[in-house]
């Protein structure tokens, strides 16, 4: 497939690369910052500014899916930039004619009781709430429109480097723990649930989550 990779060079961007490319997709990196990259068989590099709606609708012409991995955790303003580049990334996606768009969520807009959202509760950390903010504004706008066919996945509450074990659980809208009441998930295995999704569509329309 070819596949528009925006924040190619970020931490989840970056497992999600390494498992398109493995696979033998062709990644198109769309970042802000080429100069983070190496070229490698299969991937092709562009600069652009999300926040450039028009530049970048440009960019998602012709693909077969759009993956976002987008992140404003290095602004000033985190949840403002991320909503904004999001509304963006969404308006060039639809611009475009996408045929699909999935996005790296959050952990914070997942359930942990009915009505109750992991980033409503009083244990939530506070260095991680504008991202979590941000990343629920992405669900909320994706769930509000229907010109562009979407999927959102969303990690467990942690997710950090690890191994590509394949051996995890899928899940909707609640955040999943363990046996130990854990929620966690490596990097590697988020990237292989994101591209077989992307490789065999099961959440259309739809946000879905995993951990071990």
């Amino acid at each position: 497939m070819k596949i528009a990779l925006i924040g190619a060079s970020g931490f989840i961007g970056s497992a999600l690369r390494a498992e398109a490319l493995s696979r033998g997709h062709s990644v198109t990196a769309l970042v802000s910052r080429p100069e983070r990259l190496d070229t490698e068989p299969g991937l092709y590099i562009v600069k652009v500014d999300v926040q450039d709606t028009k530049a970048l609708t440009e960019q998602l012409r012709d693909f077969d899916a759009v993956l976002s991995a987008f992140s404003g955790h290095a602004q000033q303003d985190v949840q403002g930039y991320f909503a904004k580049g999001f509304d963006s990334i969404l308006t060039a996606a639809k611009d475009a004619a996408a045929k699909r768009l999935l996005v790296v969520g959050g952990a914070g807009s997942l359930e942990v009781a009915p009505g109750q959202l992991l980033i409503d509760t009083p244990s939530f950390p506070a260095e991680y709430k504008a991202t979590a903010e941000g990343a629920r504004y992405a669900l909320n706008q994706l769930r509000a429109q229907s010109a562009v066919t979407w999927t959102m996945l969303s990690p467990a509450a942690i997710i950090a480097p690890g191994e590509r074990s394949g051996q995890y659980r899928l899940g909707s809208d609640q955040l999943l723990l363990d046996a130990e009441g854990n929620s966690q998930i490596s990097v590697q295995d988020f990237a292989k649930a994101m591209i077989d999704e992307l490789e065999s569509p099961a959440h259309l329309n739809r946000r879905f989550t995993l951990a071990y």
